[in-house]
């Protein structure tokens, strides 16, 4: 078998892309949201004590 036979062979042979295609996805996924963590991450102190402090406020109805 000559090296253009084996590799149209090796071309046209598309086993494990679906993985490929999920495991490309998956690390794009993760990536982005490392990204958003690490810009969010001095920002959650704040968010929180906000949260904190508005649910502090709240007062719950037990009377219908």
């Amino acid at each position: 078998m000559t090296v253009f036979k084996r590799s149209k062979r090796f071309l046209a042979n598309d086993d494990g892309a679906v993985t490929v295609d999920w495991v490309v996805l998956t690390a794009s996924v993760v990536s982005l949201v490392l990204v958003a963590m690490a810009g969010l991450k001095g920002q959650m102190t704040s968010i929180g004590q906000k949260t904190e402090s508005w649910l502090s406020s709240q007062s719950i109805n037990t009377t219908f």
